[in-house]
């Protein structure tokens, strides 16, 4: 908005500081006492234990050690409530981010992953202070419903191995391919895992039915290790494949870097930095309709970027604001982003304490809890319902649901924006309409006796010579085609026309493109043209356009352009300025 539309419309810009001041600042402004940092030290115990076997399951899913999982949601998630712009947001690893850093790992290796990272926080960075934050969250629904619902596919089928226990040499990481390979293995698939997984996820559901508040998963895999540990089943485990975990945090250190490597990695820093964006800014909207609170989406981008890097230099693989633990922490009673801060510490406290026994995990218990994540991150109902919605919610929905199981994560996000774009202009298109009459009037008065009713002009309303367009709606590229051949289609015979504009909310450069070629004909052909009801932002863009007179005068009303038709005077150039300035 310019400072001419702020001073017409009465709205004050938000300055840059206001725009990036972390939501930390504004609760500790507000009065930060003691009952606030009790309840967000109960919240961030509890987002913690939700978080524990989560982050690591995340991370060996996504074809890297458990620690690293760890490590980013410490460091990651830390840094996302330091500097953050939501007031409840949770950082850390994230299951939709388990194929992008499979696929990256699989092709330039644990190096390559950090490398992405690291320059996927610096382009997270320069979205937000470029202000993209609000351009990011015009996602279409369908969009982020579809590729949501392929993640959860593909993650489900990546556990299927570690679910029942299946020895595989190299598991390929196409779906087809894989569930072939899977098939080709199942003569060894072990008893023993699919009883610890079962086991799992019984207790997981279970409790969230009959014990909602207790930590199902925490709990689920915490039974699991005992029943591994005390009856020696034969299963794998965190010990047995990774040598469990280690008891600290690595030193910080930058990955290696080369031009080379850089360029190789360059496309997948773009996807991290794309779902990132998209993932947390969905948390914040998620956050924000729970609390009645309202995030900044360019200082979260910030923020976002910022706990990338941060966990880059530590090892870490992607952060992102994630909507379940988040949620948790609202429900947990969390009064400001010292809740996540305390998360982070509850979990390296739990990492310096308890990583001997992370040793004891079953791989088996792990993939149980992805399992459970993917059944809900799939939001079933939302997909049927955008199904029998529409076709062209469908259209989007399925192509972008299809593209990401099948091909890429990205390509389908890029083909179901482009299809949801072009949905919205053939809907915004099909809203434009325009009518036309000689001349059209307005509404009828009452009979008040005050002397506003006009006489009844006969020759007015009969003559032939006058024509009357009234444009509907935001006039823009979509609706330019149309609307631009209907006004080209000007009898040579009328002696003046009139375009209304008072109904138009919008117009861009195509359409104000399309009146100035309209304009020029009419000036060829001796018609006079007036534009009439058109609000300032309109007319500005007009006469950027050369829609200027004597080509076009332009009027407050259609009353008044009919008077000046019928009594006409001198327009100067300058009468379209000063209608601007006014």
């Amino acid at each position: 908005m310019s400072i001419a539309d702020e001073r017409i419309h009465g709205i004050r810009q938000p300055t840059f500081a206001e725009l990036f001041t972390p939501k930390l600042l504004t609760v500790l402004r507000e009065g930060y006492r003691v009952a606030d940092f009790r309840a967000d030290v109960v919240a961030g115990l509890t987002v913690a234990i939700v978080a524990l076997p989560l982050s690591m399951a995340i991370a060996i899913a996504s074809g890297v050690t458990p620690d690293r999982g760890l490590t980013t949601a410490i460091i990651g998630g830390f840094f996302v409530s330091l500097l953050g712009g939501s007031r409840f947001q949770v950082g850390g690893p994230a299951g939709a981010f388990i194929v992008l850093v499979a696929l990256t790992v699989e092709r330039h290796g644990v190096d390559g992953v950090i490398l992405a990272t690291l320059m996927a926080g610096v382009f997270l960075v320069i979205a937000g202070l470029l202000r993209l934050g609000t351009y990011i969250k015009f996602i279409p629904y369908p969009v982020t419903v579809g590729f949501t619902a392929g993640i959860a596919v593909i993650i489900f089928a990546s556990q299927i191995k570690d679910l029942l226990g299946i020895t595989l040499a190299k598991e390929p990481s196409p779906l087809l391919p894989k569930l072939e390979a899977l098939a080709h293995a199942s003569h060894t698939i072990s008893f023993s895992a699919v009883a610890v997984s079962a086991v799992t996820v019984g207790l997981i559901v279970a409790l969230k039915r009959w014990r909602p508040t207790w930590p199902g998963m925490l709990i689920g895999v915490a039974v699991a290790a005992v029943a591994v540990w005390a009856f020696s089943l034969p299963v794998e485990t965190i010990g047995t494949r990774f040598g469990g975990i280690p008891r600290e945090l690595p030193w910080p250190a930058l990955p290696a870097i080369s031009l080379a490597k850089v360029q190789d990695v360059f496309p997948d820093a773009v996807a991290f930095a794309l779902l990132a964006s998209i993932e947390s800014l969905l948390s914040a909207v998620v956050a924000d309709g729970m609390t009645g609170r309202r995030h900044r989406s360019n200082c979260e981008l910030v923020a976002q970027g910022v706990a990338n890097i941060a966990s880059s230099l530590f090892g870490g693989i992607c952060v992102t604001g994630l909507i379940a633990r988040t949620a948790t922490n609202i429900r947990a009673g969390a009064h400001g982003p010292l809740a996540s801060m305390m998360h982070s510490a509850f979990l390296m406290l739990f990492m310096l304490i308890a990583a001997p026994l992370a040793s004891y995990i079953p791989l088996a218990a792990l993939a149980a809890v992805l399992a459970v994540v993917a059944w809900n991150m799939a939001e079933k109902h939302e997909f049927v319902t955008l199904i029998r919605s529409s076709r062209g919610d469908g259209l989007v929905l399925l192509a972008t649901f299809l593209l990401t199981i099948f091909r890429d994560l990205s390509e389908g996000i890029l083909v179901g924006f482009a299809l949801g774009a072009v949905l919205f202009i053939n809907r915004m298109a099909q809203t434009t309409s325009i009518e036309t009459a000689a001349p059209l009037v307005a509404e009828d008065k009452a009979d008040d006796a005050n002397g506003d009713r006009k006489p009844y002009d006969a020759a007015l309303a009969t003559d032939p010579d006058i024509v009357v367009y009234r444009i509907t709606g935001a006039f823009f590229f979509g609706a330019a085609s149309s609307i631009g051949s209907l006004l080209d289609e000007i009898a040579v015979h009328h002696k003046a026309f009139i375009v209304d504009f008072a109904a138009v909310p919008f117009l861009d450069s195509s359409a104000a493109n399309t009146i100035n070629r309209v304009a020029a004909k009419a000036q060829r052909q001796g018609i006079r043209l007036f534009i009439t009801g058109a609000s300032p932002s309109v007319r500005r863009t007009l006469l950027t356009y050369g829609v200027r007179p004597p080509r076009a005068r332009y009027r407050a009303s259609i009353a008044r352009a009919l008077a000046d038709i019928k009594s006409p005077r001198e327009v100067l150039p300058e009468d379209a300025e000063q209608l601007v300035a006014s």
